[in-house]
């Protein structure tokens, strides 16, 4: 009987103590099911929910779903993980790494946990190759934008001369458009309206004239679709009041579908001029990458690109290095054919 008491007392120490909740012998799969999908899991992004949904039934449910909270340690969890190296790819395992850590997080948040047992995880390296961002050249865009219809290529007019996320790009109104700049309130993607990605996303940006002329130009154009026999006449903007969109939805003025642009307009135009890696990402990295290379200097970049850490514009400046580096070495062939040409006259003489 005093064993069985010692090892009584041994087990419910720390939860005597508050180091151990009682709702941490909640069931991990009932705790998914129960409470994190009702109350957390619809505070995200639907995007976000539809990523999350996917690997918590594919790979967290499977393993995890019959152990209490307070089973998925420090040690368990970064055993999983680390079993994960060669035979899971990295970009999955760190959306695994995100979903678990927000059901933790959410366990924490109504007292079944003391704290999220994944803070200081690692994570298995990433080994693959590393490949720089694909951009496209001036001379490229302007082809690219005489292919690509409208409203369709105004928006990647728009997209490579500012800058723009594509869901900032879906959701300006006509209200952030001003004479020489615009303003990021909004964003819209797929179905979901919220605030700019970070506070510094939510900035006005320095425009190009020209660019505002070809926003303002959207107001005067008409469009003919073809409706089965029948051919219909669309205004591009079918109002201009300040909340409306400046992008509308052909037929109906509704937030336009990124996906549907991008595979139906923009990537058709781009494969005819070989350039099959097109996409809303490739637009935006090209403005950073034209501004570095017009020598604009990295703290205006990240202005520009409203990025909250310079760390994140650099990895644009990374990519540009090689042909920096080239210039440096033909520089540095010229000084030697220069000095080697100077010490043979030196040595005449």
């Amino acid at each position: 009987m005093r064993e069985v008491q010692k090892i009584a007392e041994e087990k419910l120490r720390p939860v005597n103590q508050g180091l151990i909740l009682t709702g941490s012998a909640m069931n991990f799969g009932d705790f998914v099911t129960n409470t994190y999908n009702s109350a957390y899991l619809p505070l995200l992004s639907s995007s976000t929910q539809d990523s999350y949904r996917g690997h918590i039934s594919k790979y967290l449910e499977p393993r995890f779903s019959h152990l209490c909270l307070r089973d998925l340690t420090r040690l368990t969890i970064q055993q999983y993980f680390s079993g994960m190296a060669g035979k899971v790819s990295y970009p999955t395992i760190s959306k695994i790494r995100d979903a678990l850590s927000s059901i933790l997080r959410s366990a924490v948040d109504v007292d079944y946990l003391i704290k999220n047992p994944m803070e200081g995880l690692r994570l298995p390296p990433d080994k693959r190759p590393r490949q720089p961002k694909p951009t496209i050249t001036p001379e490229q865009f302007h082809e690219l934008v005489e292919l690509v219809s409208e409203p369709y290529a105004t928006m990647l007019y728009v997209s490579v001369w500012t800058g723009l996320r594509v869901s900032e790009l879906i959701g300006l109104k006509w209200r952030c458009i001003h004479s020489d700049s615009i303003s990021v309130e909004e964003r819209y993607f797929r179905g979901d309206w919220s605030v700019p990605k970070t506070p510094a996303s939510a900035a006005t940006i320095g425009v190009a004239p020209e660019v505002i002329a070809r926003i303002l130009r959207l107001k005067t154009i008409t469009v003919r679709v073809r409706a089965g026999r029948a051919v219909r006449t669309h205004k591009l903007v079918k109002s201009a009041s300040p909340d409306d969109l400046v992008f509308q939805s052909v037929q109906t003025g509704k937030p336009m579908n990124d996906q549907n642009v991008l595979k139906r307009h923009l990537k058709p135009s781009a494969r005819k001029l070989g350039l099959s890696f097109v996409n809303w990402r490739c637009l935006r990295t090209s403005h950073a990458t034209w501004l570095v290379q017009a020598g604009a200097d990295p703290k205006s970049v990240q202005g520009q690109m409203r990025h909250s850490r310079i760390s994140t514009t650099m990895e644009i400046y990374a990519q540009i290095v090689p042909s920096a580096q080239r210039r440096a070495l033909e520089q540095l062939s010229e000084f030697a054919r220069t000095g080697a040409a100077d010490s043979r006259s030196i040595t005449v003489q």
